[in-house]
């Protein structure tokens, strides 16, 4: 899950954005919490030729109370409703944020404005963050250790806009980072390591990286605080 924004204040990047947020947030939400699909994701499908496969009872199962919605964050991004020659179509827009290894802008103050947001549009329900981390280009010293700074300023930013998200009323629980160890990305295979601690692939070594010390400094320092 991550925020959808237009480029630019025009109407074709606003439609273009509307048109993300409705594939990649509400289409969800909307009938977990609300029990109804959007009316105007429905309209932009059926426009395609697209019918949504709803069977009577279907909403009423789909939108049986849940205890809390997990969310999953790792970035936001721009849309535009036209392509490079003015034509029309959709396409993100890179703002010249510093990115993951992954290619992801790092746009902390999005997760702010997406937790805040979730917590207005689907009020009541209490959230955990499951999901939030960031790849990079780790690099082991010859012990194995990863001094992965880039990673620590990653989550000092993102848990930071968690509590930011809080002081605006979003209703958030717990936090969790993405991901203990560096394992299999679903798209990637083991190219890519999200984990705050290092797995040597050839001998199944385990090694806590920088981040893994700082989370649990920090972990230690807020429970201090309570």
């Amino acid at each position: 899950m991550g925020g959808h924004s237009p480029a630019t204040d025009s109407p074709a990047d606003r439609e273009a954005a509307r048109r993300a947020d409705g594939l990649g947030t509400r289409i969800y939400l909307d009938p977990l919490v609300h029990g109804r699909y959007p009316a105007d994701v429905v309209a932009d499908l059926t426009a395609g030729g697209v019918r949504l496969p709803i069977h009577e009872g279907d909403l009423a199962t789909i939108s049986t109370p849940i205890d809390l919605l997990g969310v999953n964050y790792y970035s936001s991004r721009w849309h535009s409703g036209v392509d490079e020659n003015g034509l029309p179509g959709d396409r993100v827009i890179p703002t010249g944020r510093p990115v993951t290894a992954m290619g992801w802008e790092i746009v902390p103050e999005g997760f702010t404005d997406l937790l805040v947001r979730l917590g207005k549009d689907y009020p009541g329900l209490p959230m955990w963050i499951t999901e939030n981390g960031a790849a990079f280009d780790d690099q082991p010293d010859e012990m194995g250790y990863v001094p992965d700074t880039d990673r620590v300023e990653y989550f000092a930013a993102h848990i930071a806009a968690v509590a930011e998200a809080c002081r605006q009323g979003a209703d958030v629980r717990g936090y969790f980072a993405w991901s203990l160890m560096d394992n299999f990305e679903w798209a990637h295979g083991y190219s890519k390591r999200f984990g705050i601690v290092r797995v040597d692939y050839e001998t199944q070594t385990r090694t806590p990286k920088q981040s893994a010390l700082w989370y649990r400094d920090s972990i230690r320092h807020q429970k201090g605080q309570l």
